[in-house]
Order: structure tokens, then C-alpha cells, then sequence
């Protein structure tokens, strides 16, 4: 008789799909992208375009991966934590290099990475007790961090090229915003978890 497999597990997605493989993908364009920043020095306009095209791609991946997973069902455990620490690590990246290369605030830096990094360890610290979704001020900190460290890399002509402080300043300003919204979902959660087991 052969061996039946249950409802839950056909519906259980392998880990080896499409979405997961974009995920590995912005890993793995990360330290290609780093290269291309340092042979850049910000002086070469061929290596900042590269480093900018690689960024922008490597960010791409973050907003496909993410679709279709919820579209064809590909949420897996290895997703939901390596897709973070992907985000996580390319924008930390960009970050440090920028403010290495004196273009970006090392203070705007620390403060996006502080925040960035509390708010993962907060996500997986009530992952017992509930799922912090992704709002849509999330969303908008995410594309104003992607907007300002793409125009700080590429080689915009200089009228165009004074916009990428604005826009850093309003990524930073998202950032402590939902941050802080972070903050009060995560007390909710684990009041209501720590309500439940009394």
C-alpha cells in the first residue's frame, strides 16, 4: 500500500524554490557589489554605475522574492529569516560604505543599522506568540533607503546629485518613525501572548 502524504504536507513548500533562490541571490551580490564600490572610490563614473546597477538589482530581488512567495504559496521558515538578514546586510553594506567613503553621516548610518537590527531581533523575539507583518510605512522606509543609497551611487550631474542628502534624511526620519512603530506592535504581542499563558 503505498505511503499516503498528508494534506499539510502537500501544501508545505521545499525550500528549494524560486523565491528562496532570490533571496540566496542578494547574498551572494552583496560582496559583488562591495567590490564594485571600493575599485569605484567614488571616482571611477564605470565602477559607480556598476555598483549602483548591482544595488538596484540586488534590491529588485527583495520586492519579487517577497510577491511570489505570497502568490505561489513559497513562504518557507529558511524565507522568513534569510530574506531579513539579506535586506539587512545590503543595506548595511551600502551604508558603511557610503559613510567610509564620507558621503553619508556615520550618526545616520548607526542609527538606520541600530534600528534595522532591533527591530529583527524584536520580530524573531515574539515570533512565538505572532507575526509582525510588514506595514506600508515599512514599505516606504525601505524604498526611501533604496532611493537615497542608489542616488548617492550613481554619478548624477551636480543639481541632480544634491537631492541624495533630502532623501537620506527622509529615510531617517521613516526609519525612527517605524521603528518605533515596531516598538509598540511588539509590546501588543507579547502582552497578548503573556495573557494567553496565565
Amino acid at each position: 500500500m503505498p505511503h499516503e502524504v498528508s494534506a499539510d504536507a502537500r501544501r508545505t513548500p521545499s525550500v528549494y524554490n524560486v523565491a528562496n533562490a532570490l533571496t540566496l541571490l542578494r547574498l551572494l551580490l552583496i560582496p559583488v557589489f562591495a567590490w564594485c564600490v571600493v575599485e569605484s572610490a567614488f571616482v571611477s563614473q564605470t565602477w559607480r554605475m556598476a555598483a549602483a546597477g548591482v544595488f538596484a538589482l540586488a534590491s529588485a530581488t527583495d520586492v519579487v522574492d517577497g510577491w511570489l512567495a505570497r502568490r505561489h504559496g513559497l513562504v518557507t521558515a529558511f524565507g522568513k529569516v534569510a530574506d531579513p538578514i539579506a535586506d539587512k546586510a545590503l543595506t548595511g553594506t551600502a551604508l558603511i560604505l557610503l559613510s567610509l567613503a564620507g558621503q553619508v553621516p556615520w550618526w545616520a548610518t548607526a542609527l538606520i543599522l541600530f534600528r534595522e537590527i532591533g527591530v529583527t531581533v524584536l520580530r524573531f523575539w515574539v515570533i512565538r506568540f505572532g507575526v509582525i507583518a510588514a506595514s506600508h510605512g515599512g514599505k516606504l522606509k525601505t524604498a526611501l533607503q533604496v532611493a537615497a543609497i542608489f542616488w548617492y551611487l550613481w554619478p548624477w550631474p551636480a543639481p541632480v546629485a544634491d537631492a541624495a542628502p533630502w532623501l537620506m534624511g527622509a529615510a531617517v526620519l521613516a526609519t525612527v518613525v517605524t521603528g518605533a512603530e515596531y516598538v509598540i506592535q511588539v509590546i501588543r504581542i507579547r502582552h497578548r501572548g503573556d495573557r494567553r499563558s496565565d
